[in-house]
């Protein structure tokens, strides 16, 4: 964010996150904190600006190996267990805990599975007022008995490569640089994302699992989903920037509701991968839906 103020996530082992602030002129709703999901950092200015406008303070965190927190000599957006991420999470929650009564944790797409199991985990704590997630990862296409290869696989050789990289078509769709409207540091966000290795893709496969056989966080949870996907495009295409070219909705559509005993599933039509980075009108409309869910969560 430009003007950012930033500040360091000390975590066990040496590792660092970083937290990302930006205050409201008058600050009367409370606190936000956004976690971004796999190949992202935070970057979206304009939902930072759209919330410091109704009266939250706006925080984001780049978790460990991603963005702004990335350390040479390690593996970008590497992890073989999700829950790995809860002490950064926690530790946010503790620095905006300090000054806030009230705090929204906000969630894209892997950062929607991890805040999941965050919010379940941390469920008896009080520590967070509603949940938003912004297409969260909560399911794969693939066949069964793909899965528990790829398991097996991540289990024995966590470092193998399933796929060399995501393929740019998402990228492309929203990088000004081609044919969307977005700037971001293509370093920390390649337009074709990172290798994606064995040992993560179980860790995620375990974390929906968990999904699957039903979680209980115990506050208000929004789940905003585009109305298809268009899984597997080569290059970019008009249809890319009108659909989830990540993944696929209908794990969305089935697994939401077993977050917990209060969810809202809404659908967005034309919607992107990122939904805050849909083309106008649509991405207003995602936001509005926050909004509206917010007034009363």
């Amino acid at each position: 964010m430009s003007d950012e103020d930033t500040t360091v996530l000390p975590l066990r082992g040496g590792a660092s996150a970083t937290l990302v602030r930006r205050r409201a002129a008058v600050n009367d709703r409370g606190a936000i904190l956004y976690v971004h999901g796999f190949a992202d950092y935070f970057f979206q200015e304009h939902v930072a600006e759209h919330y410091t406008a109704q009266g939250y303070d706006f925080y984001a965190v780049d978790l460990r190996g991603y963005g702004r927190s990335m350390r040479d000599g390690e593996l970008p957006n590497y992890t073989t267990d999700m829950a790995v991420y809860f002490e950064e999470i926690d530790a946010a929650i503790a620095v905006i805990r300090a000054e806030h009564s009230r705090v929204v944790l906000m969630g894209h797409s892997t950062g929607g599975l991890t805040t999941s199991l965050w919010a379940h985990e941390r469920r008896s704590g009080d520590l967070i007022d509603a949940l938003v997630l912004n297409s969260p990862w909560l399911d794969v296409a693939e066949p069964r008995f793909l899965r528990r290869l790829v398991k097996l696989v991540g289990r024995v050789a966590p470092k193998v490569k399933v796929r060399a990289n995501l393929g740019d078509a998402y990228g492309a769709a929203i990088h000004n640089s081609r044919n969307g409207e977005w700037d971001f540091d293509v370093k920390w966000k390649p337009l074709a994302g990172f290798p994606v290795l064995a040992g993560w893709i179980r860790a995620v496969l375990i974390a929906q699992e968990k999904v699957h056989k039903g979680l209980d966080v115990r506050v208000p949870v929004l789940v905003l989903h585009s109305d298809r996907s268009m899984l597997n495009a080569r290059e970019w295409s008009e249809d890319v920037s009108q659909a989830d070219a990540v993944l696929d909705v209908e794990g969305m559509r089935r697994w939401g509701p077993k977050i917990g005993p209060s969810v809202k599933v809404v659908e967005i039509k034309a919607g992107m991968h990122d939904l805050f980075l849909s083309p106008e009108p649509v991405r207003a409309a995602a936001l509005a839906e926050v909004d509206e869910f917010l007034k009363t969560a």
